[in-house]
């Protein structure tokens, strides 16, 4: 009788929830007019919030740089800062959206920071200036890097109207389409974005020039 009981409620949940579907689609880059490598491009879908995983996202410090240069992950999610480089670095983010400072650790440490507010979090290095990253802090788990061909797919996706967004850090704006997804269907979708920005410069956490920057590269 009780497994009766619980497969009965089973079959309940699985009913009450509805069939998701899918985001396809190809994102075309282009570099002064040339179409370039898509795959710094974040697809991500706005309209409906989820809870983080549990795990932290991850963004290393190998050769005096971040590793990815771009990381999406859920409002609430934390991102470890581990250093790989045999030297010492400071990250830290100016961004309103979530101000932090790390201070300065060696090789083989490592630094965790939560991010519990939705928007886009610029990373920086206190002592290496090219060092640079950014994260997406979006609403959901919904989100897909782009292919170098520029071809990616969202699964997992509840049904409804939402809008998809296109996000590169050499990008002035994300660009955007709307989408419906339907329960069990895949939506396609075709978006272009135009990559100018190459200057990734920036003052340091004090809000000055970096002192001697060519030292320290």
């Amino acid at each position: 009788m009780r497994a009766a009981l619980v497969l009965l409620f089973a079959l309940l949940g699985a009913a009450g929830t509805p069939e998701r579907g899918a985001i396809r689609g190809r994102v075309t880059v282009r570099q002064s007019g040339a179409v370039a490598d898509a795959s710094g491009v974040v697809l991500y879908v706005v309209g409906f919030n989820e809870p983080p995983p549990p795990e932290a996202a991850e963004i290393r410090q190998e050769g005096k740089r971040f590793v990815p240069e771009i990381l999406p992950i859920t409002a609430g999610q934390a991102v470890s800062f581990p250093n790989d480089d045999p030297v010492f670095h400071n990250v830290f983010s100016p961004s309103p959206v979530h101000k932090f400072d790390l201070g300065q650790y060696p090789k083989g440490e490592a630094k965790t920071k939560r991010f519990p507010a939705v928007g886009v979090v610029d990373v920086f290095c206190n002592i290496h200036p090219q060092m640079a990253a950014t994260i997406l802090v979006l609403p959901n788990r919904r989100y897909a890097r782009a292919r170098p061909d520029g071809s990616f797919r969202i699964d997992d996706v509840p049904p409804g109207r939402f809008t998809l967004y296109a996000y590169s850090r050499r990008a002035g704006e994300p660009v955007s389409a709307a989408v419906e997804v339907t329960a069990g269907g895949v939506a396609d979708v075709t978006l272009a974005l135009e990559e100018t920005k190459n200057d990734f410069s920036h003052p340091n956490k004090f809000g000055e020039k970096y002192r001697d920057p060519e030292k320290y590269r």
